[in-house]
């Protein structure tokens, strides 16, 4: 017997393309804007504004000071990825203050939002503990780098253009180059003036082009940049660092966030109208700072990547950690600029 098989329509009905994209585009931004408002404080315009540091005292050698100067005494808190903490690595290297200054390094958590140390560090587990430590009911941000007291067990300083400076001239007696000064008096001014420039749209202007939250803020801060580093590019034509034929501190603040740009800033913070490997003389510039005895030792582009493209989960929602750009340029003779 032949049996009648009715057919019915099995067609799923599905939503319209286009309503899709709209519900999902608004559903995306409205939590982007949540994640970023957490990761990036901004303006009414939309322009993400840093915080200051908290921890602010000073090593030095007058009498009434609590953090006198001492071998062993103090020791720096870093991440590898981060330019801030990168500065102060740079600077003890320069100064020859290995010895004197142990480093701990610690390693940013995607899940838990923070730096954590790779083992207990004075029964903290994480930095955030470590600045509760410092400061019961601390609630603002825990960064590196750090200056830890370990006689006080408290922070000392946490920003980083502060500690470069003292660890230029407080702990000379300690250190095996005690004559490289790389603030020096006569040069003050010009270092300070480069600095406030440099700081603003360059140092912080990269983050503020990949932490924008509107058109028009990105757009502004993405101007400063590369009018900055076309001055720069400038400046270098004529002077081989920043201040003359002698390296400051103003190079060391520079070049913690060149070595970062191809790497990290150009894709992922959208600083993409040119490479620092495009410039002449920056690149140059950043060829010889590379080179300079130590400093390569304190580079470590594979957990720049790692770090800027794994974490910051609202700029890189897929954690993919792209294979380049080659750096080995880095190592080639430099032509010795004027």
């Amino acid at each position: 017997m032949k049996v009648e098989i009715s057919k019915t329509n099995n067609k799923r009905r599905s939503l319209p393309p286009k309503l899709i994209i709209k519900l999902g585009k608004f559903v995306w931004v409205t939590l982007w804007h949540m994640m970023m408002s957490k990761l990036a404080p901004r303006n009414t315009s939309g322009e993400y504004i840093r915080p200051s540091s908290y921890f602010r005292n000073f090593v030095g050698t007058k009498a009434d000071n609590q953090y006198l100067p001492a071998a062993n005494r103090y020791s720096l808190i870093v991440g590898m990825s981060c330019p801030w903490a990168h500065r102060t690595l740079v600077v003890r290297a320069l100064k020859g203050l290995e010895e004197i200054i142990p480093v701990t390094v610690v390693d940013p958590s995607p899940i838990e939002g923070g730096w954590i140390f790779n083992q207990d560090y004075v029964g903290c587990r994480t930095l955030a503990e470590l600045y509760q430590l410092a400061e019961a009911g601390y609630t603002g941000r825990s960064t590196v780098p750090v200056l830890w007291d370990n006689q006080t067990k408290t922070i000392v300083n946490n920003e980083s253009s502060e500690i470069i400076v003292m660890l230029n001239s407080e702990f000379n007696e300690f250190a095996q180059n005690p004559t490289l000064d790389l603030y020096p008096t006569e040069l003050k001014q010009k270092i300070d003036d480069w600095n406030d420039l440099i700081y603003t749209s360059v140092n912080n202007g990269v983050y503020r082009c990949g932490f924008a939250q509107t058109q028009e803020a990105y757009d502004k801060v993405s101007n400063e940049l590369f009018t900055t580093l076309d001055k720069i590019e400038d400046t270098l034509s004529s002077s081989r660092y920043l201040c003359g034929n002698t390296v400051t501190l103003a190079d060391v603040r520079l070049f913690t966030t060149l070595f970062r740009f191809d790497s990290a800033y150009h894709g992922l913070f959208k600083c993409n109208r040119k490479r620092i490997k495009d410039y002449q003389n920056l690149s140059a510039y950043l060829r010889d700072l590379y080179q300079l005895p130590g400093v390569a030792d304190t580079c470590d582009v594979e957990s720049v990547k790692r770090d800027y493209y794994g974490n910051l989960f609202p700029l890189n929602p897929g954690g993919i950690i792209p294979s380049g750009p080659d750096m080995t340029y880095l190592y080639e003779p430099s032509a010795k600029r004027s």
